[in-house]
């Protein structure tokens, strides 16, 4: 009797200290964090989503999406980010959507013709949304890379 006591006693103390030495968090404050850790010391990245040039073809967008273009054409601000050893272009773009909670959705490099990551849609916008000329184009300091978007390191 006193071993099967010492015994319970033995692994709600083991728990509560696995419990204790824990930091739980949720999902928001998971991907949250990047945002704090920026010091003046920190390498960052300035990165919008913009969809402006849909609000000069809205005649050519089906209606049911009208709703996802904001009437200026920015869906992020520009908004500056920790940039971490390594990062590229996809991976601060994807740090950004789930911080934000923006709809997105891309295709793995391991699932398409091109070898590389492919941003699908952004927001609800998806290739050939607004017609046939229509898709997801990145740019870095107003130039367009001759790679895709997750084989294009970043500097600060």
């Amino acid at each position: 009797m006193k071993k099967d006591i010492l015994v319970i006693f033995c692994v709600v103390l083991v728990l509560a200290v696995l419990i204790m030495g824990t930091d739980f968090q949720s999902v928001d404050e998971y991907y949250l964090m990047h945002l704090e850790d920026i010091t003046p010391d920190s390498e960052t990245v300035t990165l919008s989503i913009r969809c402006d040039s849909v609000l000069t073809r809205m005649d050519k967008l089906d209606a049911s999406l009208h709703d996802y273009i904001p009437s200026d054409g920015v869906i992020l601000q520009p908004t500056q980010y920790v940039l971490r050893p390594g990062d590229t272009a996809f991976d601060v773009l994807h740090r950004a959507v789930r911080s934000r909670k923006i709809q997105f959705e891309y295709q793995g490099a391991d699932q398409n013709l091109l070898a590389s990551v492919y941003v699908q849609g952004i927001n609800y916008l998806y290739e050939f949304s607004c017609g046939p000329d229509s898709g997801w184009i990145y740019l870095v300091n107003g130039e367009f890379p001759s790679r895709g978007c997750a084989d294009y390191a970043l500097q600060d």
